[in-house]
């Protein structure tokens, strides 16, 4: 079945302990449309600026994302840079420059409206909203988040988690939207607020989802060179939306696999600078590391 994509589409500035990187192909909706791209077409709806690099977008096509969802605006792409400390769970952003997406509207293509599947990347809520707005009769949505909309935007949040399915987050998020330290009552604060399934994200140390009728943990898959960290979360959701609409289906048995993959999905994003680890990979590699995750949760 059909995935849309719909967030940020960024040139990112990284620094790490060991080396460093500018202009490099980012932002939340591109990691999650390269991530789903080895199991089904995402469409992406987002916003570039008049800067945008036409290999950028040659580069998506090639991986079998749909750009058709894709404006260019007059101004430039949004940008961001950040530094990571050597423990790689510290980030620091240096910088943020919205540019083109401080007026984002996002705008769905008539033909991506029927997607069944639809994966709202970090955005602003009222963004978010917006484009669910345009999406007719969805099977699943799940959306992502950020403390910085936790924050300021609060209300418009909350309204829109009465809208979908599934929430991403991770532990600082979760207990700044509840005010709950322990995460298993912070999840179980977070359905309360309406959505069915809470997935949060816990980095090196894997994931969780939890719903009324499941629970289920998950480690993170064990990668012996991390080089760049960021995107890893996109790549996740990228994976689980991806597989998700590959089989049509998002029963707790299928959402447990998806978690799987997602972790897959996202340990090649970590193993290099940008799209390319991840972009590069065949199927067949993501299909042995499955079943090397597999091996290592299964009794």
């Amino acid at each position: 079945m059909s995935l849309l994509v719909i967030g940020t589409l960024a040139y990112d500035n990284i620094e790490t302990a060991h080396d460093n990187r500018t202009d490099v192909l980012g932002g939340s909706a591109t990691y999650c449309s390269i991530a789903a791209s080895h199991f089904c077409e995402p469409r992406l709806v987002g916003v570039v600026g008049e800067d945008f690099r036409d290999e950028d977008i040659t580069a998506l096509k090639a991986s079998g994302v749909n750009t058709a969802g894709v404006e260019v605006a007059a101004g430039k792409t949004f940008r961001w840079g950040g530094r990571y400390e050597a423990d790689w769970n510290t980030r620091h952003t240096l910088f943020t420059h919205l540019n083109v997406l401080e007026h984002f509207d996002p705008k769905v293509p008539e033909d991506f409206r029927s997607s069944k599947f639809v994966f709202l990347a970090n955005a602003a809520p009222g963004v978010q909203s917006r484009a669910l707005d345009q999406v007719e009769h969805p099977s699943f949505v799940m959306a992502d988040t950020m403390n910085l909309w936790i924050d300021i935007a609060r209300d418009e949040l909350v309204g829109l988690l009465k809208r979908i399915d599934a929430i991403v987050l991770n532990d600082e998020e979760a207990r700044m939207l509840t005010g709950e330290n322990n995460l298993i009552k912070a999840a179980g604060q977070v359905l309360g607020l309406g959505p069915r399934f809470v997935v949060l994200k816990k980095g090196e140390h894997g994931a969780f989802i939890m719903g009324s009728d499941m629970h289920f943990s998950l480690p993170a898959y064990p990668v012996k060179n991390v080089i760049d960290p960021t995107g890893a979360g996109d790549s996740f959701a990228g994976g689980f939306m991806g597989y998700l609409a590959l089989v049509g289906a998002h029963d707790p048995v299928h959402l447990r696999q998806a978690m799987l993959h997602g972790t897959v999905t996202a340990s090649f994003c970590v193993e290099d600078f940008g799209i390319e680890p991840l972009a590069q990979r065949e199927k067949a590699e993501l299909d042995s590391r499955y079943s090397d995750l597999l091996g290592i949760v299964t009794v």
